[in-house]
């Protein structure tokens, strides 16, 4: 994944070099915080590479437990925008994410229980609207409003059994299968995860 975001940066870069307009943006949002590159394609379309990520604090309960969360945001975007009615745009594309939330009991049962929860989906599809462009001459504002679909989310928990017996440790792993269910259940409608980001740009 890490040599593919490299691969796909480098490209971007190659012909950001050779676009005739082109800008950078920095932006703040649900996705974290990010910064793009973008480059004209044809009057009313350019191309728009970016990344953004962050860390968001989360707790979620089940039926047995509450589970103290933390969301690490990590996402490469790959878009087109579409610029119809001058500043106003249509934005599509796909956003490649290494996004995970690694999630912590308190003590449950005598011992504990962690894991992470990831999306199934690690190249999500976006569409959007938007308003303003990276790759517009001078400083201006832009902003997108969207949707990515990043898949179900999928758990994988393990018991943290400490100094319980081996009785007592078999049960706790017993009951990780049912939680893992309940978690994914719980957190199933962060497959559509929305993305609101707002910015400055710089274009030349």
């Amino acid at each position: 994944m890490t040599e593919f975001k490299f691969a796909i940066m480098g490209l971007a870069l190659a012909a950001f070099g050779s676009a005739q307009a082109a800008g950078v943006g920095a932006r703040i949002g649900t996705t974290g915080l990010g910064a793009d590159v973008a480059w004209s394609l044809a009057p009313t379309m350019s191309a728009r590479l970016g990344y953004s990520a962050g860390k968001v604090d989360h707790d979620v309960s089940t039926n047995l437990t509450t589970y103290h969360g933390k969301l690490n945001l990590s996402n490469l975007n790959t878009f087109l925008d579409f610029s119809p009615l001058g500043p106003f745009r249509i934005t599509g594309g796909f956003i490649f994410n290494d996004n995970k939330f690694d999630v912590n009991t308190d003590q449950f049962n005598g011992g504990s229980i962690s894991g992470t929860v990831k999306p199934s989906k690690s190249a999500a599809p976006y569409l959007g609207i938007g308003y303003g462009n990276v790759s517009g001459a001078g400083v201006n504002f832009y902003a997108d409003l969207g949707v990515m679909y990043q898949g179900s989310p999928k758990a994988s928990l393990t018991a943290n059994c400490g100094s319980l017996s081996a009785a007592q440790c078999s049960s706790l792993q017993g009951q990780v299968a049912s939680e893992q269910a309940q978690l994914e259940d719980k957190l199933k409608n962060a497959k559509y995860y929305p993305v609101l980001n707002i910015g400055l740009t710089i274009g030349f």
